[in-house]
Order: structure tokens, then sequence, then C-alpha cells
């Protein structure tokens, strides 16, 4: 079984539609839709918005319905300046850049759990398995992605998928200077609210998690006019990547 997490209900709705031979349970206010999708048995549910959200659900997924590999897909907002709206970002590190110690009014990022004076770690993030993450490179190294049209966000062109690290953290990114900053810092290259905890959780129970995030935003002023412009079809981005790389999950 695999298990696929979409935060709101743009990204959800492009899954749960091609969903067959469906099952419903519902567990904590959650519902947990059964299925095959596109040959593939799946269990998808909508998690809603930030890590705590995505905490329960991942927990859910990993013990109640076993999964072997659980996806979160959706929307991102960007931190690169090379990549554009609609372009596609597989994670293959995922770090919480809210969490830290906060020192002369600065936060110094830190290992999620974990305090440098009380258990300190040299680890910062969460890696993809890279066997998993090999495959997901060789499948979409012979895979174009359809065109994204100008007027859903996208250049009339194919979107970019990268590869790379993105930022999780409980607040929506509307700043230009903080973004810059963190991509400065980081060297990420998008930001989003709940693979942070997707990965947290995954790694506690052993189970491989992917990330893939289509980016609807480029986290500056103009960040929630664009979200509201083109989350749904940009959401339908990774949602068309997710249906590709199940074979290979």
């Amino acid at each position: 079984m695999i298990g696929l997490i979409c935060a709101i209900p743009e990204e959800l709705a492009h899954l749960r539609d091609v969903l067959t031979d469906v099952t419903t349970v519902e567990v904590a206010r959650l519902r947990f839709d059964e299925g095959v999708l596109d040959g593939h048995q799946v269990v998808l549910v909508g998690a809603g918005m930030g890590k705590v959200n995505a905490g329960i659900v991942t927990t859910l997924l990993a013990q109640r319905f076993g999964c072997r590999v659980i996806v979160l897909s959706g929307v991102a907002g960007g931190l690169d300046p090379a990549l554009h709206i609609g372009d596609v970002v597989i994670a293959d590190r995922v770090i919480q850049h809210d969490v830290g110690r906060i020192e002369n009014e600065q936060l110094l990022m830190y290992q999620a759990g974990h305090v440098a004076f009380i258990n300190p770690t040299d680890e910062l993030g969460y890696r993809m398995a890279p066997d998993i993450l090999a495959r997901i490179r060789a499948h979409l190294d012979v895979v174009t992605l359809p065109s994204l049209a100008a007027a859903a966000g996208g250049r009339d062109r194919p979107p970019h998928i990268a590869y790379g690290t993105v930022l999780t953290g409980d607040q929506y990114l509307h700043c230009e200077s903080t973004r810059d900053r963190l991509h400065r810092d980081t060297a990420a290259l998008a930001i989003e609210m709940e693979g942070g905890a997707v990965a947290q959780v995954c790694e506690v129970f052993g189970v491989p998690w992917v990330i893939i995030r289509a980016l609807s935003d480029l986290a500056g002023r103009d960040s929630a006019v664009d979200f509201g412009a083109f989350a749904e079809g940009v959401a339908a981005v990774s949602a068309g990547l997710v249906r590709q790389l199940l074979p290979v999950l």
C-alpha cells in the first residue's frame, strides 16, 4: 500500500477524481480513501496545513494502514530564483527551518527534536532513501511533463524538474527578504508547511518518503495573489507526477 498525502483541497481533488474501487474510512475526523490508482493500491488523505496535521496523518498511514512508502504532493513557494511558477521540486532533503535556538534575536536552525547542549547531533534535516531517489531520477529522465499554460502560471513549456532541499515551517512565507535569506543560508529550492513533519515521522517508523512540490508562487510579496490564481492548476502538475512515479515506488 502506498500512502498519498495532500495538504489542501486543490491538491487532493486531482488524485481523488481518478481513484477507483474506493473504500472510505474516517479516523480522527480525517477521511482516508483506500482504492486503486493506475493499477496501484493506495490510501489517499487530505492532511490539512501545517506540521502537526501532517504528523498525524503520517502516523496513521504508517501504523494503521501499514503503508510501505508515503508520498506528500502538492504546491510550494519557490526560493531559488532560477525556478518559476509551475516548476517541480523533488526533495532529496527536507529541513524544518523554524526549529532551533534563538540567540541574539536570531533563530539558529537545528535538527527537530534536538537542542545543541541537551541532545546534540550533526544531522540537519532528513534525506530521501537513496535507492528511491535513484529510481525516480532514472524514470523521470525519459519523461516529459505536459506544458503548463501561461494562464495557469506556467511559461507554455514543460515544467522543469529540480532535485534539492525543501524547507518546512509553520508559516506561510510572504516576504522577499526572508525568502532570499533562507535561500542564501540553505540553498533550498522551495518552502512549504508539511514535508519536514512527514519525513520526521517516516524516519521513526522506518518508512521511506517522497515529497513532490510544484511551485504555485515565489514566496514574495505577491505570493498570496499567485497562490490564489495558480494553486489549482499547478497542483495538477504535482498530481500528474505522482501518477508517473507510482510504478517505481
